[in-house]
């Protein structure tokens, strides 16, 4: 799956070509610096966008949503099933380094595996990360590394043992260099089987917090999510979508010029939004019935779910090498099957599935 952990090197998940930039939400790709640019001349001609996001209140707002967050989940979970908390440093040797809290809630009678995590780091840009965020067109950034970076992130995905509720994977973050800030987040449901209402009414619920913001964010970011959530070797998607984005940027300001944009408070928004869009559809389903069939299905499709994460998603592959392994594969689900070339029955339920994976729909 997809969390936002934050790498080694302090980046959060989720690495996309796309930038939001400060004069509206839109595509626009924009030259690196040149490695022949001194490193000083690239932090003066940054802009000020960091002086208008003030990054403990951020911080703050990880940390108060991941506690928010938990609790509810083990209300909702009500089998007094409780939430593990690990607590860890980046660096023991350097406080400074940052921090992150992974928790966990396992063998529960609705959520099967639950994580909710947050982290916390600052750093030093390597060659290597800076290269990769310059190649996705974010001023600021000098492509040798070096530079001054924070990072801070919640994220959170929900496995329910239920094969008719579907898993939610959401996060938000930010993430600060070079006096520039660039918000990022996102929330999707990977179902198991279509539920045509539960579909239109969880997609329904983020357009209505996109349209808060800006006519048309939702259509934008929609897309971005079926694009990013994609496995190229099986043709399909994970799932059915919902909201991507990465490097939406806070203007000096606080908002564009155009729209009155502010990418914080749609972040904060996102995070507020996101049980809220998803509880109704595990209530709906607690209850009812299902067979050791509907069972096995959900197994074999978690199995595309971990193909995704392994493969594809950049984050997850990024913090592999050298990050926090525990961390990192906390997203993972906690039972899977594989079945060789296992293809639904023609007409069934399995195959509806199938056939909405691979060409995305419009859901409202």
């Amino acid at each position: 799956m997809q969390t936002s952990q934050v790498s080694k090197t302090g980046v959060a998940t989720h690495q996309h070509p796309l930038h939001y930039s400060k004069r509206g939400v839109h595509v626009a790709r924009r030259h690196c610096h040149h490695a022949m640019i001194m490193r000083t001349d690239v932090r003066t001609c940054a802009s000020s966008s960091e002086q208008a996001v003030d990054f403990a209140a951020f911080t703050e707002y990880v940390t108060t949503t991941q506690q928010g967050i938990i609790a509810a989940a083990e209300q909702l979970e009500g089998s007094g099933k409780r939430f593990m908390r690990d607590r860890w440093e980046r660096d023991a040797g350097d406080p400074n380094a940052g921090w992150g809290s992974t928790c966990v809630l396992e063998g529960g009678s609705l959520l099967e595996k639950a994580a909710v995590n947050s982290t916390v780091v600052r750093g030093i840009l390597s060659p290597a990360r800076a290269q990769a965020m310059c190649s996705r067109g974010r001023e600021g950034i000098d492509s040798r590394g070096g530079q001054a970076y924070a990072a801070a992130a919640m994220s959170l995905v929900f496995h329910s043992a239920h094969p008719h509720i579907p898993t939610l994977r959401a996060d938000v973050r930010l993430f600060q260099v070079a006096g520039i800030s660039w918000f990022g987040g996102g929330c999707d449901l990977t179902p198991f089987y279509i539920d045509e209402a539960d579909a239109s009414n969880f997609h329904s619920f983020w357009k209505a917090v996109c349209d808060k913001h800006q006519e048309g964010l939702y259509s934008t970011l929609k897309q971005e999510c079926d694009k990013y959530f994609y496995l190229p070797a099986r043709g399909e998607h994970r799932g059915i979508g919902g909201l991507f984005f990465d490097d939406m940027e806070k203007g000096t300001e606080g908002a564009s010029s155009k729209g009155g944009f502010d990418a914080e408070a749609f972040t904060r928004d996102v995070g507020k939004g996101i049980l809220d869009s998803w509880v109704p559809i595990a209530e709906k389903h607690r209850h009812s019935k299902f067979s050791e069939k509907e069972r096995e299905w959900q197994l074999l499709r978690r199995g595309r779910y971990l193909e995704f994460n392994l493969l594809y998603d950049r984050g997850v592959r990024f913090g592999l090498d050298g990050g926090r392994m525990e961390s990192i594969m906390v997203s993972a689900p906690p039972l899977i099957a594989w079945k060789y070339n296992a293809i639904p029955e023609p007409g069934s339920r399995e195959e509806q599935l199938v056939d909405v994976l691979k060409k995305p729909r419009d859901w409202c």
